[in-house]
């Protein structure tokens, strides 16, 4: 009886240590794909921008940067254009950035968890993917024809702000769900109060993060171009807005707000649309300076989640 149950047991361990090596080869066959697929796009994506980067380069000049769009390619540049997109995100970034940490705070810190945080939070999530040319339709209709704010700068602002706020919202809710329980505990053991544990203990712990999905939303909302065309921005402007700042009190001015605008996307868009080739180069200089300010945005996410992460002992 002993004799049968040894040849058993033994016959069990081979079968398991059968099935762990096929785990194991399954497993590494599946990192192997994943690095074959994920080189291959970086390398694909690589070639593509080198291959933007050396059409552009003869373009990428002081002038480009500061001259006026222009019917004469050699003379056209992205003044209008980059000041427009700079303008355009502050009002993004001063209406989502807000709003989208004070609802992630709330949704996650205050909120009653029932059927109404669900059905929000599912709302939220699913926002998150929905198309970009659907936010533009829906600010064609509640800003331009609803509300009378008509194609400008604070309409853009607005349209891209609605396309940022999930993406806020998301990061900040992630953020906060990072924070172990016992740092709240400890907060409530001192006698804080809900508002001090979330503000001075919650917050600074996980604001990394929520600056990270700040900084990320900000990198997708400068290339979006289907919501600012559905607005209505123009696709050629030699002019630029009111500056914000003015020499005279309260030395502030929002004249700029509602004024006509263009953005990188639809400056680079108008050119390559065009038939001579003069004009493909001031778009592929243009389509180079968009990633680069991209890649610069989410590498400084990145590095600003790793600082904040070392710094932080749990």
């Amino acid at each position: 009886m002993t004799i049968k149950t040894s040849k058993k047991t033994a016959v069990d361990v081979n079968a398991i240590r059968r099935l762990i090596k096929k785990h194991k080869k399954n497993d590494l066959m599946f990192a192997a794909l994943g690095m074959f697929v994920i080189a291959s796009l970086t390398i694909t994506l690589i070639i593509l921008f080198l291959d933007l980067v050396l059409d552009g380069y003869p373009k990428f000049t002081l002038d480009f940067f500061t001259n006026f769009p222009s019917r004469r390619a050699a003379r056209a540049g992205i003044l209008s254009a980059w000041v427009g997109s700079s303008l355009v995100l502050l009002v993004t970034f001063f209406v989502a950035v807000p709003l989208g940490i004070a609802a992630g705070i709330y949704l996650e810190e205050y909120a009653k968890k029932n059927w109404i945080s669900d059905i929000i939070e599912i709302n939220v999530s699913n926002l998150a993917g929905v198309p970009s040319i659907i936010y533009g339709l829906l600010a064609l209709g509640l800003f331009v024809y609803s509300f009378g704010l008509g194609q400008s700068i604070l309409t853009a602002g607005l349209t891209l702000a609605l396309l940022m706020l999930p993406i806020v919202i998301v990061s900040t809710r992630e953020a906060i769900r990072a924070i172990p329980i016992h740092i709240r505990e400890a907060a409530y053991a001192v006698g804080a109060t809900k508002w001090q544990v979330v503000l001075h203990h919650v917050v600074q712990y996980s604001y990394g993060g929520i600056l990270t999905g700040v900084i990320i939303g900000m990198a997708r909302a400068i290339g979006e171009t289907a919501p600012v065309i559905t607005i209505g921005a123009l696709t050629f402007i030699a002019f630029l807005p009111p500056s914000p700042v003015s020499i005279d009190p309260p030395f502030l001015n929002f004249a700029w707000l509602n004024a006509g605008f263009t953005v990188l996307p639809i400056q680079m868009f108008n050119w390559i649309s065009r038939p001579q080739h003069a004009f493909h180069i001031n778009a592929a200089a243009t389509g180079a300076v968009i990633i680069i300010l991209t890649a610069m945005m989410n590498g400084f996410a990145i590095k600003l989640r790793y600082n904040v992460r070392k710094k932080i002992k749990w």
